[in-house]
């Protein structure tokens, strides 16, 4: 009796409990885990609904940048065994690209203090760090260029290719930043001496998928960075096109009015690339009075809070190669010294 029931129980047991845990190691062994594949969903899910708009609302820069170079990995690695998260890894990378560059502005601003000093040994060494970390800079910006173009399925590399279908406001913010981005890394490999190998042809593609988006609606960021790509390549301006700087003059009026100056950085990085000094103290004068009364969108202050640090940056270069220092907190918007009791005055706030 207990035999014949025993073989069928065991059975039973087999079918129902065992048949699933069996079927979970074949799997495991195909290199196909389910656990891992639903945690995959689950986390980059989450990065895309919950932590994108967080980071997006972040007014610390530097913090939202080591976020981005600590979990970058962690996201991504779910692309094994789910779909890679482009939408969030373009802004994981973004992010990391940001912490690189600061390491460069620094290393450039060390440099310019040497020679200001006369030191080339340190000068020369402090060049050369500021070349490598624009090369990391430039990579990192590469890869977040295309991230953006995969997220949405928009193939550069078409004739004409057709605008992405952009579902809300953070799609159309993630593939306008890849853009912006993409056009970064060309700078950044310039600055480099070419080492990051950033394909030129990012510029006429950039140019021509920002037209995809609602200039008004994002601050004149879609107008700039066709400005600045009517700069590098001047073949690609349209006839009827207006003047490259009245356009990006616009487009920063606009970025005041709309809650995120991104536009005045792209501005500033415009007339530096081109030489046009009066253009960049404009620039920086301009900003520096729009501190007062100025709104941030709450939902994109990080947009808004790295443009201030270009910005920064590129007051900090002009004063370091002038003077051989920063821009001291009650010049900023100013480029030079305007008397000799300011800079008395300015000697003792750089002590204090």
């Amino acid at each position: 009796m207990y035999a014949s029931i025993i073989p069928t129980t065991f059975a039973g047991f087999v079918r129902r409990v065992l048949s699933p845990i069996l079927a979970l190691a074949v799997l495991s062994g195909c290199g196909v885990n389910p656990i891992y594949h639903t945690t995959g969903v689950v986390i980059t899910g989450y990065a895309e609904s919950e932590a994108t708009p967080y980071v997006l609302q972040m007014s610390d820069a530097k913090m939202a940048c080591s976020m981005g170079s600590a979990l970058d990995p962690l996201v991504s690695s779910f692309g094994r065994v789910t779909d890679f998260p482009n939408e969030t890894g373009s802004l994981m990378q973004l992010l990391s690209a940001n912490c690189a560059e600061a390491k460069a502005w620094e290393a450039d601003l060390a440099y310019l203090r040497a020679d200001y000093q006369g030191n080339v040994a340190k000068a020369k060494d402090a060049r050369t760090q500021a070349k490598r970390w624009h090369k990391v800079t430039a990579e990192r910006r590469l890869e977040t260029f295309r991230r953006a173009m995969k997220a949405y399925e928009y193939d550069v590399t078409a004739d004409s290719p057709e605008c992405p279908f952009l579902y809300n406001d953070q799609d159309e913010l993630t593939f306008l930043l890849g853009l912006l981005t993409g056009m970064q890394a060309i700078v950044n490999d310039t600055n480099s001496g070419g080492t990051a190998g950033v394909p030129k042809n990012i510029a006429p593609q950039a140019e021509r998928a920002a037209q995809c988006l609602d200039n008004e609606k994002w601050g004149g960021i879609p107008n700039a960075i066709r400005a600045n790509v009517w700069l590098l390549l001047p073949d690609t301006q349209p006839t009827m096109a207006p003047e490259p700087f009245k356009l990006l003059k616009a487009s920063s009026q606009l970025g005041i009015e709309k809650g995120f100056r991104a536009s005045m950085a792209l501005e500033a990085v415009a007339a530096q690339s081109a030489g046009r000094d009066e253009v960049l103290a404009d620039v920086i004068k301009r900003y520096a009075d729009s501190e007062k009364g100025f709104t941030v969108r709450e939902e994109y202050a990080l947009v808004d809070q790295v443009a201030h640090s270009v910005i920064q940056y590129m007051s900090d270069r002009h004063w370091t190669q002038e003077y051989g220092h920063r821009t001291p907190s009650a010049y900023f918007g100013r480029m030079s010294k305007k008397s000799s009791s300011d800079a008395e005055a300015m000697d003792l706030d750089g002590l204090l």
